[in-house]
């Protein structure tokens, strides 16, 4: 069983319900053992937020979209990485904007990764494995 990190949940901030649907059966088939936590918006996002504060696990890692309604995820991350308790989840950026400006943007406001999202299941596939990689054995978090 593969286990990113104690079990400590992931957030996936998702709106569009098919990409919702692939991420979770992606990481399913990596059979991942970490609970996957969802908000499909940036207002849902943002209300984790309280409850991390009030004790609740944090996330080992934060899955975002950007393009997202009520809130966008360029701003949920600014207000993830504006605060002081919080800023240090990783943020990986798993959305369909290849702009330029959105890459710019979003790591400077505190991204630790950009993905592209892939179109096909398998693509996908590819891309939580790498996540899992580098979340799992690559990265050396704080605590190490």
């Amino acid at each position: 069983m593969t286990k990113i990190s104690n079990n400590q949940p992931i957030l996936l901030v998702e709106d569009n319900p098919v990409d919702l649907d692939l991420t979770m059966r992606a990481f399913k088939s990596q059979n991942l053992e970490n609970p996957i936590l969802t908000a499909r918006d940036g207002e849902e996002a943002l209300a984790f937020i309280e409850k991390w504060e009030k004790g609740k696990p944090w996330p080992v890692v934060i899955l975002l979209d950007l393009k997202m309604p009520k809130i966008n995820g360029l701003e949920v991350l600014k207000e993830l990485k504006s605060n002081p308790v919080l800023k240090s989840i990783p943020v990986v950026v798993l959305t369909t904007s290849s702009e330029t400006s959105d890459i710019k943007r979003a790591y400077q406001l505190g991204a630790n990764s950009y993905i592209v999202k892939p179109v096909d299941f398998e693509k996908f596939l590819d891309v939580a494995k790498q996540i899992d990689l580098y979340w799992r054995v690559l990265n050396k978090p704080d605590n190490a």
